[in-house]
């Protein structure tokens, strides 16, 4: 991220007289807009609420209730939940144009829209006791998310709603769904269908150079250290987490900040230096300009890291370095701390077979982050699966930027839950 700002201050130097010229164009509104205010803007009727988790994390819930002014129909709303990955917030879904995102999309189609936000985000940052400055709060990963915040936000819109819910995840999203309802049946019982774009449940394949260089980062200087560590294959591994500290610190890492404010209307909103941020920003995730309209990356940028924990981080480096190549619950590094949250040495395997709920993935052959490999190991263990459409030239933000989206993945949603009332 750093070599990115330092780099994008470099072009900006150079091409001062450039921005003098036709070359510079105007901000899309959106780019200093929160959620609300995006999904006001486009003049959608908005919902806010907030929930508590078990363990007294608050979360923001957004809610598209019906379409556009005028479009509001009588009758029952079928209520779809939208989750999303890993570092993003419910922005992921009103992004682009109303005809381009999926929310919007769906809103307009007749469905009562729900989105989540993880704690840690932008939007979900509360907590009943504890302080955001205390290390306390930030010592959670994917674990509590499947854990605690889609019981209490799912648990919540079926009590208001008087409704079961259609489940749509991107990246993390699916990961979270994939382990709440295989593992919280009674949860899953409020769940009709689980729509995955991106779907993944281990990275150990992942082409994504920034996630690789972070992880294999970790497992050299644990090496250089002389710190062993089993990579959560069972040895029971000892580390006093100075590495993590070192590497990512012990609290939050990459929330939204004023510096990618900056990059999106002082750096990116330039026809030239706008390709290049996007160049840089979407090649981590795979690039295909074809399926990005170019014209939002401003937009993309300024809400493109919400935030997450340094132990959510952590827990996906575990999963990489699994030499089993399966996906465990956290590792708390020692046997003592193993045996105090699990009651066993070693963290517990997460298993899918259990899972009734009705699958459909969406899969890109392109998409760097959740690879091919990783996606043809999920389906394997997928007792449910109903549907799958590889893509071959989607990449991993394509499944919720792509130009081509509506027609290749959400028409697709949109149908086969109609065809499912």
């Amino acid at each position: 991220m750093w070599i990115f700002v330092m780099a994008a201050f470099i072009i900006q130097a150079l091409g001062t007289e450039c921005h003098s010229c036709f070359l510079k164009r105007p901000v899309n509104p959106e780019v200093l807009l929160s959620a609300s205010q995006i999904i006001c803007y486009w003049k959608y009727p908005l919902e806010v609420h907030e929930v508590e988790t078990a363990d007294s994390y608050i979360l923001t819930l957004h809610r598209i209730p019906y379409g556009r002014a005028g479009n509001k129909v009588p009758g029952q709303r079928p209520v779809i939940f939208l989750q999303h990955g890993l570092l993003s917030s419910a922005v992921t879904w009103i992004s682009n144009l109303p005809n381009n995102s999926l929310a919007f999309i769906l809103a307009d189609a007749g469905f009562d829209v729900w989105m989540g936000n993880s704690r840690g985000n932008t939007y979900s940052l509360k907590h009943a006791t504890l302080s955001t400055n205390s290390k306390e709060y930030w010592a959670f990963s994917f674990d509590e998310m499947a854990r605690y915040d889609l019981p209490a936000s799912i648990d919540y819109i079926v009590k208001k709603t008087g409704q079961k819910i259609y489940y749509v995840g991107h990246s993390q999203g699916t990961l979270i769904g994939f382990l709440a309802f295989s593992t919280l049946p009674e949860l899953s019982q409020k769940v009709k269908a689980l729509y995955a774009l991106a779907p993944g449940i281990s990275i150990k394949h992942t082409r994504s150079l920034p996630f690789r260089l972070l992880f294999m980062m970790r497992q050299s200087m644990l090496k250089m250290m002389r710190i062993t560590s089993d990579g959560s294959a069972g040895g029971g591994g000892l580390y006093d987490g100075k590495v993590e500290e070192l590497l990512l610190g012990n609290k939050d890492v990459l929330p939204e900040t004023a510096i990618t404010k900056f990059l999106a209307t002082t750096v990116c909103n330039n026809k030239i230096t706008g390709v290049i941020c996007g160049k840089i920003i979407l090649s981590f995730y795979g690039f295909n300009p074809k399926n990005i309209n170019m014209s939002r990356i401003d937009v993309y940028v300024s809400h493109g890291l919400q935030g997450t924990s340094s132990q959510n981080l952590l827990h996906y480096a575990q999963s990489f370095h699994d030499i089993e190549n399966v996906t465990r619950a956290y590792d708390y590094g020692t046997r003592k701390e193993n045996l105090a949250h699990y009651n066993q040495p070693t963290p517990p395997r997460y298993n899918l077979s259990s899972m009734r709920v009705p699958i459909a993935l969406w899969s890109g052959q392109k998409d760097l982050v959740t690879d091919p490999e990783d996606v043809a190991i999920l389906v394997s263990q997928i007792p449910n699966l109903i549907y799958h459409k590889t893509l071959p030239k989607y990449t991993h933000l394509d499944f919720i930027f792509g130009v081509n989206a509506p027609e290749d993945i959400y028409n697709e949603i949109i149908n086969m839950i109609k065809k499912s009332q």
